[in-house]
């Protein structure tokens, strides 16, 4: 199969950047987690996500995350709740005609944080060495510690 990432930023030879389902490569800043008990793979972005800066909560429906995605609207439903209660109403106004950049920034900054944390949590763990490492560098994993 041709690699539909060479030549792009072609700097992994040796092919270090492992291989995803059925062989196909994986971009540089892909993770892959599994569950060791079901088996179940997820692959995603680690970093900023842009889906979720230009389509606010599309990703999390796309990927079935229904924790995260109730947990989002939680948040926006309850800070919308506080701002009517605490600003004026000219306030108010000049408050949502920011909203759309600020909830963006917000979720595109978090979500795959967020959507990582939640697996680990259900059991998942790095598939290999180069996601662990990813995943270690941009602090979404840590090692858990050895029982002694």
């Amino acid at each position: 199969m041709q690699d539909p990432f060479k030549g792009f930023n072609d700097d992994d030879q040796n092919n270090q950047n492992g291989n995803g389902p059925q062989g196909l490569p994986l971009p540089p800043n892909y993770a892959t987690v599994v569950n060791p008990e079901t088996g179940n793979m997820r692959i995603a972005k680690v970093g900023f996500s842009w889906t979720m800066f230009f389509f606010p909560p599309f990703p999390t429906i796309f990927r079935a995350d229904w924790y995260n995605l109730l947990c989002i609207m939680g948040i926006e439903l309850g800070s919308a709740m506080l701002l009517t209660m605490v600003l004026t109403p000219t306030q108010l106004t000049q408050f949502i005609a920011l909203w759309p950049v600020v909830r963006s920034v917000l979720w595109g900054s978090l979500y795959n944080l967020m959507y990582f944390k939640h697996l680990f949590s259900r059991g998942f763990v790095p598939a290999d060495v180069r996601s662990r490492d990813l995943l270690g560098r941009a602090h979404y994993w840590s090692q858990p510690k050895s029982k002694d």
